[in-house]
């Protein structure tokens, strides 16, 4: 009996990376550019990035945060004033030497060529992130503690070289947030990055129907120059783990290295506690993972670039424009219902080309909701109703009325029904481990899920570990972390030092 025929090959299964590929170019998410290692985000593809700017913005804004704007070019001495943050992001860094191009032609074949010249007396970086030339504008911007806290926002591109590019997950340039904030006291300073913390993991969990482990960074893994790093780590369906965003305490490092200074309380001059925190069009690529299936994307609806796409079925002319009335008409009643907030986005498509071949390009693009809607639905007020967490062939035959009522509803089942699912996984992928020998022989495999031990050991002995089996620890759970019910122990033996801890570390592979 030949195997199922699915709408992208290879399947999940057979070939995990080719298919995350397929289900890109399936929906037309984005491609690759001519600039190496640079991706071109496609409108499918750049509205969801911009539903995911849009919510997030409104929570950042919410919280007193202020969008603002810094330069591209970062002059190489301002990384040089801080060595450890820079020294991190070195092997990454594209460099600006020259401001302007000659034009040259080659005596043999007159053909011109564009050669750098002008030599800038000091090199650009193009920003790898922001903290020293914002921490410049910070330095320049406060003076008193009257001025804190400082909470600024960005919404950016920036450029890290990548050598082994991957469409959203890894590119050269990518566009992301970065949130800087300056405070008066170290404690407002915590608070600050834990409440960003909490922020992404609820925006996994509620926007993006994805379950996250939160917890801190080991020093091993922090961002570069940070005091403290948390993150939000999700599980995609290779089992491997994605670092979905990260928040960091940067102590004083930066502001004594920048001279962010204020005058107190008490009169003294004090150098500002500092945080930054960011995610990315990373998140695009987590979403991707996640959920999607061996028919293409699927989307939860709060980040659905559409969230209802109508399909007109006119087998004959003489019925058609009837039935592009009907479906226009449906659309407009379902536009002025709302979902979380927003009003619904109801795409119908009118195109001259088969019915078939209109339902599957929008069941890889991954539409929550599609309607089918012919001459016969018109006498009867019926509508085919089919949804893209269920089975392909699975479909409802609505009452129409009863379904524009019931709509946002659905799409909230929807949210739900992936999020169940994408817990249901990761919580089956994440294995209680108290026994080296057992740790070991579980890295054999290629994708074998998350180990979740007692830990005490060393910087030393977890990079020797890391090194080993080619995994990290990709936290340390925080004390509220909605953990599965099989991680319930609260105090063990480390599994390599056998020393008493009441520390847990989450060990995976990752992208």
């Amino acid at each position: 009996m030949s195997a199922e025929k699915t709408a992208i090959t290879p399947t999940r299964a057979q070939d995990f990376p080719e298919w995350y590929q397929q289900v890109i170019k399936a929906a037309d998410l984005a491609e690759n550019s001519e600039t190496r290692g640079c991706m071109v985000i496609k409108p499918w593809g750049y509205g969801i990035w911009e539903l995911i700017q849009q919510q997030l913005d409104r929570r950042f804004k919410a919280t007193g945060h202020q969008n603002a704007y810094f330069p591209l070019l970062i002059p190489l001495s301002f990384l040089e004033k801080e060595a450890e943050h820079a020294e991190g992001f070195a092997t990454e860094c594209a460099v600006v030497t020259h401001h302007r191009l000659e034009v040259v032609k080659d005596p043999v074949t007159g053909k011109s060529k564009m050669i750098p010249a002008g030599e800038l007396a000091e090199p650009y970086v193009i920003r790898p992130t922001s903290e020293t030339i914002i921490g410049a504008a910070f330095a320049r911007w406060i003076e008193s503690y009257r001025d804190l806290p400082l909470l600024i926002n960005q919404w950016a591109n920036v450029m890290r070289w990548e050598m082994r590019p991957r469409l959203f997950l890894r590119t050269a340039e990518f566009l992301w947030q970065e949130g800087h904030t300056a405070h008066e006291t170290k404690s407002e300073a915590i608070a600050e990055t834990r409440m960003i913390h909490g922020q992404y993991e609820e925006f996994l969990r509620d926007h993006l129907a994805i379950p996250i482990i939160p917890g801190e960074k080991t020093e091993n893994e922090r961002f570069p120059g940070a005091d403290m790093t948390l993150t939000v780590e999700a599980m995609v369906q290779d089992c491997k783990a994605i670092q979905a965003g990260t928040s960091h305490y940067l102590g004083q490092n930066f502001s004594k290295a920048q001279n962010i200074s204020f005058t107190g309380r008490d009169g003294t001059v004090q150098h500002a506690h500092t945080t930054s925190w960011g995610v990315s069009t990373r998140l695009i690529g987590t979403l991707i993972m996640a959920h999607s299936d061996d028919d293409g994307l699927v989307l939860p609806p709060r980040v659905a670039t559409q969230q209802i796409v109508i399909l007109p079925i006119t087998p004959k002319e003489d019925t058609r424009q009837s039935v592009l009335d009907a479906c226009q008409a449906l659309a407009e009643v379902l536009r002025r219902q709302s979902f979380q907030g927003d009003t619904l986005r109801v795409h119908v498509d009118a195109r001259d080309i088969s019915s078939g071949v209109k339902k599957w390009e929008w069941i890889k693009k991954g539409v929550p909701i599609r309607i089918e809607i012919g001459p016969r639905d018109i006498e009867t007020n019926k509508i085919c109703v089919q949804r893209r967490d269920q089975p392909i062939s699975e479909k409802e035959f609505a009452d129409k009325e009863s379904f524009i009522q019931r709509s946002p509803e659905i799409l909230a089942e929807i949210h739900q029904s992936l999020l169940a699912r994408a817990t249901a996984f990761r919580d089956r992928n994440i294995t209680f481990c108290t026994r080296l020998d057992v740790f070991h022989a579980h890295w054999a495999n290629e994708n074998p899920g998350w180990l979740y031990t007692p830990w005490a050991g060393t910087r030393e002995q977890e990079e020797e570990l890391s090194k080993q089996h080619k995994i990290t620890i990709r936290c340390l759970p925080i004390a509220e972390a909605d953990l599965p019910e099989t991680l319930s122990a609260t105090e063990g033996k480390c599994i390599l030092t056998g020393e008493d801890t009441t520390t847990f570390a989450i060990w995976g592979r990752s992208y």
